[in-house]
């Protein structure tokens, strides 16, 4: 095995990222600095690049910490370092490219697509404490009732994404903007769900082609 301290300075991370700065290095090179020391053999160049060769970088970002510590020669410690690293990545482009949605009609515009489908899909918009948007996702597609949206299905991607807040947004291709019967129900359903995880269900809007609805509105 080369020790990474036996390469010419010029080629060990650490000294290239003083000297050059970090967009000089490859992203194994990066991901070696996070790790520091190899195992067994292996360098922590070595291991950084078999690690990129099965986990492409952008899905190791988002692994969570439990599954970085099982790969080969991270463990505890180094997971908590790399899962550290991502993490003030991430909050830092948040901060710079977040979208803040405070009204019906901010959340209106991320899910303007749904106004032209021609059948009914329920979206979620995923909100961290600040009211930020972290993501959104496609939770069903079809007639909205208490069946087909179950609480696990909206919940599961709030607790990835640490969201603080879930507002569910929905179409009604017919151009009526009224709530029913059933879309009460799936709502009532799911704000007590959120209370169970503690992740709050912040608004249900109704989207047509040319108006929307607040049942939070409404319901004032």
């Amino acid at each position: 095995m080369v020790k990474i301290k036996d390469l010419p300075k010029h080629k060990r991370p650490r000294e290239k990222l003083l000297e050059k700065g970090p967009n000089a290095l490859k992203d194994h090179e990066l991901l070696a600095i996070l790790l520091r020391t190899g195992y067994q053999g292996k360098s922590a160049i070595e291991i950084a690049k078999r690690i990129l060769k099965t986990i492409p970088l952008k899905k190791l970002t988002n692994l969570p910490i439990e599954d970085l510590a099982k790969l080969k020669g991270v463990g505890k410690s180094r997971a908590a370092i790399i899962a550290s690293s991502f993490a003030i990545g991430k909050r830092t482009y948040q901060e710079d490219n977040s979208i803040v949605i405070k009204t019906p009609e901010d959340a209106v515009k991320v899910v303007s697509f749904l106004k032209n489908k021609k059948r009914e899909y329920l979206v979620a918009i995923y909100l961290n404490a600040r009211k930020q948007l972290i993501t959104t996702k496609t939770i069903s597609i079809g007639t909205l009732t208490t069946n087909l949206v179950h609480p696990r299905e909206l919940f599961r991607p709030a607790i990835r994404n640490n969201a603080a807040s879930v507002i569910i947004a929905h179409n009604h291709p017919s151009g009526d903007t009224q709530p029913s019967v059933e879309d009460k129900k799936v709502t009532q359903k799911l704000i007590k769900a959120g209370k169970i995880l503690g992740i709050k269900l912040d608004d249900h809007i109704i989207i047509t082609k040319n108006n929307h609805t607040s049942l939070k509105e409404l319901s004032k």
